[in-house]
C-alpha cells in the first residue's frame, strides 16, 4: 500500500460522552454536530448513521435493524463506556416518506408524528438496555428540538 495522506491521531482509548443514533442525512450534519458539542457536552461521540435514525428503534422495517442497532449501542458501551444514547430524527426524511409525500407537507403533523416515534424509541431502548441515559431530539432546517420523554 502507499500512503497518500498523512495525521497523527491519538492512540489512547477515550470515553465516549454518547452513543449517537442519527440519519446518515447529510443535511443536518454540521448542525447538529455542533448542537452536540456546544449543546449537549457531547465532545467525543460513536455516532450511529442509518437511514432513519433512531426509526429503526422505533419503526424498523425489519426486527433486524433494531437488534443491529441495539448491538452497536451495546459495544459502544462496552468498548468506550458509554451511559449515554441520543437519538436524533429530522424533517423531511426519505425514511418516512419525506415531508410532501409522508406528511403532506404539514410541518406541525411531521413534528407531532416524530416526537411520538422518539418516545417509541426511547422506550424500546430502555427496555433493551436497562438503566442507559436517553436524549431524544428532532432537527428541522431551523433548529433542533428536544422531545420530551415519559420517565424511561
Amino acid at each position: 500500500m502507499n500512503k497518500v495522506f498523512h495525521f497523527d491521531a491519538p492512540r489512547d482509548k477515550y470515553h465516549c460522552d454518547a452513543a449517537v443514533i442519527w440519519c446518515f442525512d447529510n443535511r443536518f450534519d454540521l448542525g447538529f454536530r455542533k448542537f452536540l458539542l456546544k449543546r449537549a457536552g457531547v465532545a467525543n461521540s460513536d455516532p450511529i448513521k442509518v437511514a432513519g435514525g433512531a426509526k429503526c428503534l422505533a419503526s424498523p422495517e425489519l426486527e433486524t435493524e433494531r437488534e443491529f442497532v441495539l448491538q452497536q449501542i451495546r459495544k459502544s458501551i462496552h468498548l468506550h463506556g458509554t451511559r449515554r444514547v441520543i437519538l436524533m430524527l429530522h424533517s423531511d426524511c426519505g425514511a418516512y416518506g419525506g415531508l410532501a409525500a409522508g406528511f403532506s407537507g404539514d410541518a406541525a403533523a411531521e413534528r407531532v408524528h416524530h416526537h411520538e416515534e422518539l418516545r417509541r424509541a426511547a422506550e424500546n431502548l430502555a427496555r433493551a438496555i436497562p438503566g442507559i441515559e436517553i436524549g431524544a431530539y428532532f432537527v428541522d432546517f431551523e433548529g433542533v428540538w428536544q422531545a420530551e420523554l415519559a420517565a424511561v
